[in-house]
């Protein structure tokens, strides 16, 4: 069991008989009585978000999540396949469980994948990813007077804003957890 005082973003937790994950969460200090907490939880099964408010100190149940070294391999369109490292199986995600985090993963890379009861529930991604750039406007010569930005489309089709001296072809560093623009990969 977990008190409200643990809850972090990401933390899976059982409450009312299904799987959820913690989207936001945030304590809330009320005058006389004691403290809240108000989340915004999502759904693992069928990906709704619910708003719930928890009192301080209340016990949720938090699942035991596992997390995997798993390998993209490729999709169908309805699931994205991901081999298990250790065991060689695939295991099909569904877009609901996956959910923005497609954007930074490309062919072959490693992630973790968070699996309970052996079911993908997430996924754990590292802060900042290395993309190549598939297309990317040439930048103006001498408008280098301000912080330029361009939009430049990734190999995994998201578009960030990169400084004006970046081209087409290099590799660049996204942090990914806001999708923007670190440095230059190295």
């Amino acid at each position: 069991m977990a008190s409200t005082s643990d809850f972090r973003t990401g933390m899976v937790i059982i409450y009312n008989d299904d799987l959820y994950k913690i989207i936001e969460y945030q304590h809330a200090k009320v005058g006389r009585g004691g403290a809240l907490v108000k989340t915004k939880l999502k759904s693992i099964a069928d990906g709704k978000v619910v708003n719930n408010t928890f009192r301080g100190g209340e016990k949720v149940e938090e699942a035991r999540v596992e997390a995997r070294e798993m390998e993209y391999l490729y999709s169908d369109g309805l699931n994205y396949y991901f081999m298990d490292k250790e065991t060689f199986e695939q295991m099909p995600i569904n877009d609901n469980i996956i959910g923005d985090s497609m954007n930074y993963i490309s062919a072959n890379q490693t992630v973790k994948v968070l699996v309970y009861d052996e079911k993908p529930v997430g996924m754990e991604l590292p802060t900042a990813v290395n993309l190549k750039i598939t297309h990317t406007e040439p930048g103006v010569r001498g408008d280098t007077a301000t912080s330029v930005t361009k939009p430049a489309t990734l190999a995994t089709g998201l578009i960030v804003d990169v400084p004006i001296f970046i081209e087409e072809g290099e590799l660049i560093k996204v942090d990914t957890r806001d999708g923007k623009y670190l440095s230059r990969a190295k």
